[in-house]
């Protein structure tokens, strides 16, 4: 079953930029097939990369619509295969040729640095020839109504190789990944807009620019949330379109992680990592009033019955481990029947969409409060609980 079927994912998000043909679907067939994974089992290659099919990684062909397209989403994998050769089996072979060489050649008492480079290499082929690929396989949904792709990684390294194949699969289209400043840029309008484009503290349209210099976004709305939660503020508003209607009520509050992170005395960048209940969030509040910023936390979203829960990482808007409420299968049936497999791809994606559109209410929540006039007296409230822990 694809990870994405899973009640708990890690993902980003980024939007697509770009004109799309009018027959979209066949486009991304014929851009799929281009760039689709090839298999390096029987050959010497040491790496492959390319997309397979959601359903059977080890199939590569999308010249049918029920291979990728779900309604107005498609769903396809990047699959990355690689061959390794552990540092420590290298080492020693290496060492075993090198003394191979010396034997041969008394007249060394070590292998001249061409050559010790030439027998490293060869033996590293020698082994790389013998290992099997090892396979990573990365799930991806694409949007075609909102232009929102789905990368459920949050690895560093597995985004950029997202990032670098999707380039040359789909020409004409660019990704920008959804970090703060871009997400609250699409929930706002008017003078709300206007006051985020003046609290901008980037000076460049720069992606890497815009998180970093604007980092302050998801460590002031990390600690609204704790505060509101701590102090019987739980409660908010639906306040923007989707699954569920607009002025319903939901619960939002942070959880029992919460990550924080500052300069330390002696230089460098001291992390806190607090976890479990808390008497009033002492720490938490003792390390916030010693110039600490709340990188990382843990927050549930509530409505009726059902519960989401995430890690939010503040700076990028990763969200890590995302689980939804339980994905409901029909009593007898298996996942690897193809309408089965449908049926729980968009119970899924609406529960992931309907916890984001929460999120994303919540989020508005603060950005209103933040960049409207009354945000002095709340932040004066903040730290004065911050400094006495009462409530106010």
């Amino acid at each position: 079953m694809p990870r994405y079927f899973s009640n708990t994912t890690s993902f980003i998000q980024m939007q697509a930029v770009g004109d799309l043909p009018s027959d979209v679907f066949n486009w991304l067939s014929n851009c799929l097939t281009s760039t689709s994974f090839s298999s390096i089992e029987e050959t010497a290659d040491e790496l492959s990369i390319g997309w397979t099919r959601s359903d059977n990684i080890e199939d590569s062909t999308f010249d049918v619509p029920i291979a990728f397209r779900r309604d107005h989403h498609a769903l396809f994998s990047l699959r990355v295969d690689q061959r390794r050769v552990a540092s420590a089996v290298l080492k020693a072979h290496v060492v075993r040729e090198e003394k191979k060489f010396i034997a041969e050649n008394p007249n060394f008492r070590k292998p001249p640095k061409e050559k010790r480079e030439e027998i490293k290499e060869l033996v590293k082929l020698r082994l790389l020839a013998t290992a099997h690929p090892v396979p990573s396989v990365i799930d991806v949904t694409w949007n075609f109504t909102t232009g929102v792709v789905t990368l459920f990684s949050t690895s560093t390294s597995a985004i950029d190789r997202f990032e670098d194949i999707f380039k040359k699969t789909f020409a004409g289209v660019h990704l920008t990944l959804i970090h703060p400043y871009a997400r609250a840029k699409g929930l706002l309008n008017g003078a709300l807009l206007e006051a985020l484009i003046a609290a901008n503290q980037a000076n460049s349209d720069d992606v890497t620019a815009l998180i970093s210099s604007n980092r302050w976004i998801g460590n002031e709305f990390l600690l609204w949330l704790l505060y509101r939660g701590l102090n019987d503020a739980s409660e908010y508003i639906v306040n923007i379109t989707g699954h569920s209607k607009e002025g319903e009520k939901f619960s939002a509050w942070i959880d029992d992680r919460i990550i924080m992170e500052g300069d330390s005395e002696g230089g460098g960048v001291q992390k806190v990592a607090v976890t479990g209940s808390q008497d009033l969030y002492k720490e938490v509040r003792s390390a916030l009033t010693s110039n600490k910023q709340i990188t990382s936390a843990t927050i549930c979203m509530e409505y009726g019955e059902n519960q989401w829960k995430l890690a939010l990482k503040g700076d990028t808007f990763a969200f890590n481990s995302f689980k939804c409420p339980q994905i409901h299968i029909e009593q007898g049936a298996t996942v690897d029947e193809v309408s089965e497999m449908e049926a729980v791809f968009f119970e899924k994606t609406y529960l992931q969409e309907q916890g984001l559109q929460y999120f994303d209410s919540l989020y508005l929540a603060f950005l209103r409060a933040r960049l409207g006039s009354s945000w002095g007296d709340q932040l004066r409230l903040i730290n004065e609980w911050l400094e006495h822990g009462t409530q106010q």
